[in-house]
């Protein structure tokens, strides 16, 4: 057995490194696992970000992975690695809530497509990830889970909807962890918690249910584990209806000149709250970092409208309206009071408004790859702002205006392109700033490659928060 301060320090450790472990027999999956359990007991009380904790499977897991390893027989590329996943993804025999009280629940018949890669690779499933109502929302206010808070300053969010995800890997619940992501629910909290949050090119990752802008992606440390959970997550799945067709992609190839690459710098979107001094401050600091190295960046105007985000809206309150309307009126009373003043506004619309809503999911795509056809990549602030108050559900708190802080992460979801935020910088009160970095269409590779060059460049990042006394 391994000292008690080195077995803390387990639970730190990145993918690789613990692989590297195994396949010396410096230390064990199952003493892994106690790490991890004892970090999460540490810091669970003030950050919530867990639900189905169960440490007996998680051990009996890492059990199993001890065994495999010491007769040289891994069973894949995550061999007693822990893993958490989000609530909203279905593992096999659990109930899947997504945030709310309003839903009635019942075991998943199967793993979803991610979970199921997962354990096929041999990870060690610590548990699931908190995640606000239904997902509707970029903070972790939930009527199901507990209120999850940011290990940087736990008086803010860690944002959402990945919301226990994001905390989980700033905490140090291992290295890897999964979430999903509609309009920024892995790269807000990635940005607010100062992780790598990956949303890959739509139809990469399998899922189920699959829907317009829905992805599933990696939420790490670093890069370099980011890309490895994804040589798991995007092994092909036929339930997955709106996939793509499994892709030759090497992963470990991570290594990019970027001299001479074009880079679009955005840092208005057009519509959307003000970037703060000093995320702009920041996001300009990467860009002229990459310049120096021999990028060739050039300033991105806006290409998307309040036309197109007030259209959407409409459609995502009527969509959600008719869910509303759907539950019995004792779960209705369940729904979170913001979601539930937002949606009701739908009924006010026409056939007519919903429709046209829906084309603007449409107009945004067209916007977008036709905005960024001439760049190889862009560069942005993750948001607009630097988190808010755990108990809001969103930056200003309006349900009128919900949207408001995504106006940089949107766009990539519709036009299904790769984006991916990594941390940049750090404000004065010591919180973390997102950079966004997105790709053309399908080049998942191209940035992971370039968010690794960007991760070479700032160097070090500050120590990660440690349990309040």
């Amino acid at each position: 057995m391994i000292s008690t301060a080195a077995s803390a320090s387990l639970a730190d450790l990145s993918a690789h490194d613990l692989l590297a472990g195994y396949r010396r027999r410096a230390f064990s999956p199952v003493e892994v696992a106690q790490a991890v359990l004892a970090r999460i007991e540490q810091w669970e009380p003030h950050i919530a970000a867990t639900w189905l904790l169960r440490p007996e499977q998680a051990l009996a897991q890492a059990r199993a992975s001890e065994a495999r390893w010491l007769q040289g027989a891994p069973q894949g590329l995550l061999d007693g690695v822990p893993v958490t996943i989000k609530d909203n993804v279905a593992t096999e025999g659990d109930p899947t809530p997504l945030g709310t009280r309003a839903v009635a629940t019942s075991p998943a018949a199967a793993d979803a497509p991610p979970a199921a890669r997962l354990r096929e690779a041999g990870a060690v499933v610590v548990c699931k990830t908190t995640m606000p109502d239904y997902g509707m929302l970029s903070s972790g206010l939930s009527t199901f889970h507990k209120l999850a808070r940011n290990p940087w300053d736990l008086r803010k969010t860690p944002g959402g909807s990945s919301a226990g995800a994001g905390a989980a890997a700033a905490a140090g619940y291992g290295p890897l962890h999964l979430g999903t992501d509609i309009g920024g629910s892995v790269r807000l909290p990635a940005g607010w918690c100062g992780i790598v949050g990956l949303k890959p090119s739509n139809g990469r990752v399998p899922i189920k249910p699959p829907y317009y802008g829905r992805v599933a992606g990696p939420m790490t440390r670093s890069v370099e584990d980011t890309a490895l959970l994804m040589q798991v997550l995007s092994q092909p799945d036929a339930r997955d209806t709106m996939s793509l067709p499994p892709a030759a992609i090497d992963w470990t190839r991570l290594r990019r000149d970027v001299k001479g690459l074009r880079v679009g710098l955005l840092l208005d979107a057009g519509w959307g709250l003000a970037v703060e001094p000093e995320t702009a401050a920041a996001a300009q600091a990467a860009a002229q970092a990459f310049d120096a190295a021999g990028a060739i960046v050039e300033p991105l105007a806006p290409f998307t409208t309040r036309t197109m985000i007030d259209g959407m809206d409409h459609f995502w309150r009527m969509r959600s309206w008719l869910d509303f309307q759907a539950l019995p009126p004792e779960r209705q009373a369940k729904v979170l009071p913001y979601i539930r003043d937002w949606i009701v506004t739908a009924r006010a619309l026409s056939g007519a408004d919903v429709f046209h809503g829906f084309s603007q999911m449409g107009a945004i795509r067209d916007a977008t790859i036709a905005a960024t056809l001439g760049f190889d990549f862009v560069l942005s602030p993750t948001s607009p702002v630097v988190t808010f108050p755990a108990e809001w559900a969103s930056p200003i708190n309006d349900p009128q205006r919900p949207f408001e802080h995504i106006a940089f992460t949107l766009p990539f979801n519709m036009s299904e392109q790769p984006a991916v935020s990594i941390n940049c910088g750090f404000t004065r009160s010591g919180l973390p700033i997102g950079l966004q970095i997105s790709g053309r269409r399908f080049d998942d590779i191209g940035v992971l490659q370039l968010a690794r060059a960007w991760e070479e460049m700032r160097g070090p990042q500050r120590p990660w928060p440690t349990v309040p006394v």
